[in-house]
């Protein structure tokens, strides 16, 4: 299993970067995630509206929620969450709300 640095402890990822124990996961972890994988050096009062939205839902459901669930329930258009997360909802905000990899449309 590949493992990602975090400030000297290892956590435990998929080979995409997902985290396998999606419980590990803290605001700073996704902090983390969102620099070491995604890029981004910070995250706005936007990004954390889509990566608290899919961890409720995740946690409420037990899988991610669809991209137009995304946009309505935060109010952000969907170029706007493609802004926020160059590489997608279903990779990036995903990944740095802590989700598995989705197997599904997101």
């Amino acid at each position: 299993m590949p493992t990602l640095d975090y400030g000297g402890a290892p956590l435990e990822v998929n080979a995409d970067g997902f985290l396998l124990t999606p419980e590990e996961w803290t605001e700073d972890i996704a902090r983390f995630l969102a620099r070491d994988q995604e890029g981004l050096a910070e995250l706005n009062a936007e990004h954390w509206a889509v990566i608290n939205y899919i961890r409720k839902f995740y946690l409420e459901h037990g899988r991610a929620p669809m991209v137009r669930y995304i946009c309505k329930t935060t109010g952000l258009k969907l170029k706007t969450v493609y802004a926020l997360f160059p590489s997608g909802p279903a990779m990036g905000a995903c990944k740095v709300a802590g989700l598995p990899s989705p197997d599904g449309c997101v």
